[in-house]
């Protein structure tokens, strides 16, 4: 069975490959735009190409079986065109809700006839990053909402599921909300930040505006976006739940442990 991996070096793509031959895939093809830059390991079929380069796809989707979809709402439903000529039978992709992100990816994928596995997943912890800047130059965390609570979820675990739901049965029409293993208020995010690095780091509430200039340098037009969701976050935290455990049979990577062996990134 010939898998193919979309995204096959960004970030959960390419740990989705590990997490394939991990489990004893044998035909793990993988899509990149950068196949000189790949470095994927050996045995992994390199196919050139990008989902938003159409004329790229035929020759990658031929002869595949299974696909994970990395998310490209702007050519999605011509991507789906592509797979459903080429036979696909089940489909993994990474979306969301109806009504939210990526929402229009899950709609896509259903409407395509090809039988599907969606995973939704919570904020990724590597967004955590986006406080690097701050943490490196001022010890300080600027935001306005220490009380915003979510259950943050590694992109490698959500590689784990796709990898998973990709290789066994039961899985096909199933949406499978992912989350961390706990849900954590943003000033105790921070907390924990600081002590993975061995020192405090102050959590500051500042204004709406005063963290949407904070945020710009590293997120640029999306700032503004990111503290909104962030907002609705302090009367609705988001719940965690046991869905990543329950398929892949282990807990959920937990920040803390996130936290330690990312501790590089913000200067540690």
């Amino acid at each position: 069975m010939t898998i193919l991996v979309t995204g096959a070096t960004g970030n959960i793509g390419r740990m989705l490959v590990d997490h394939l031959l991990a489990r004893g895939a044998t035909d793990v093809r993988a899509l990149t735009n950068h196949p000189e830059k790949a470095h994927l390991p050996e045995g992994v079929e390199v196919a050139h190409g990008y989902l938003r380069k159409l004329d790229t796809l035929p020759a990658a989707f031929d002869g595949v079986e299974s696909v994970y979809l990395a998310p490209t709402p702007d050519t999605v439903e011509d991507v789906l065109a592509v797979a459903t000529r080429a036979g696909v039978r089940h489909l993994v992709d990474l979306s969301g809700p109806h009504d939210g992100h990526w929402g229009d990816v899950a709609r896509a994928v259903e409407a395509s006839g090809i039988p599907w596995t969606h995973l939704w997943p919570g904020e990724f912890m590597e967004n955590a990053g986006i406080l690097a800047p701050q943490i490196k130059d001022t010890g300080v965390v600027r935001e306005p909402f220490p009380t915003a609570g979510n259950a943050p979820i590694a992109m490698d675990d959500i590689a784990e599921v796709a990898a998973v739901t990709l290789l066994e049965d039961g899985h096909i029409g199933k949406s499978y909300e992912l989350t961390g293993p706990e849900t954590l208020l943003r000033a105790e995010l921070v907390r924990r930040l600081g002590a993975a690095l061995g020192r405090n780091i102050e959590y500051r509430q500042v204004s709406f505006e005063e963290a949407v200039e904070v945020l710009t340098p590293a997120m640029g037009e999306y700032a503004r976006w990111y503290l909104e969701g962030m907002a609705t976050l302090v009367d609705h935290p988001q719940q965690a739940n046991s869905v990543f455990e329950d398929i892949v049979g282990r807990p959920a990577t937990t920040f803390t442990r996130w936290a330690a062996e990312h501790v590089h990134e913000f200067g540690g």
